[in-house]
C-alpha cells in the first residue's frame, strides 16, 4: 500500500511542477499606451503620460502596470505630473496654467486606469 501511495504522490508532484513551469514560461506581449492630459480652457497646455504592462495571449494582465509622465521639454520619465515642470518655467500666466493642469492631474480619480485606456483627457 505504501508503494502505491508514494507513486501517486510522485505523479501528482510531477504534474504540479509541470503546471507551475507552464505558467512561468507563458509568453506575454508588452503593451503600451501613451496619452495626453490637456487643459480644457487652453488645450495647448499638455502633459503626456505612459502606461506599460504585459498581457498573455488571452488578454490577461501578467505583468503589472507601470505608469509615468514625460517631461515637457526633454521627454524623460517623470514619476509625477509636477516632475514634468522641473527645470523649466513659463513666466506669467503660462506658469499658472501649467500648475493648474498638474493639480487637476494630481486630483484626478482612477489615474492608472485612465492612462492605460484613454488617448486624450481634458481637465
Amino acid at each position: 500500500m505504501k508503494n502505491i501511495g508514494a507513486s501517486v504522490s510522485a505523479v501528482l508532484t510531477a504534474e504540479k511542477k509541470e503546471a507551475v513551469e507552464e505558467v512561468v514560461e507563458e509568453e506575454y506581449h508588452q503593451m503600451e499606451n501613451e496619452m495626453i492630459f490637456f487643459l480644457e480652457e487652453a488645450p495647448e497646455y499638455q502633459i503626456s503620460a505612459v502606461a506599460e504592462w504585459g498581457e498573455n495571449s488571452r488578454g490577461d494582465m501578467v505583468v503589472g502596470v507601470d505608469t509615468y509622465f514625460r517631461h515637457i521639454l526633454t521627454g524623460e520619465r517623470c514619476e509625477s505630473a509636477w516632475g514634468c515642470l522641473v527645470g523649466w518655467s513659463e513666466p506669467g500666466e503660462g506658469q499658472g496654467k501649467w500648475e493648474t493642469l498638474c493639480e487637476r492631474i494630481e486630483n484626478y480619480g482612477n489615474l492608472e486606469q485612465t492612462i492605460c485606456d484613454m488617448k486624450r483627457v481634458g481637465l
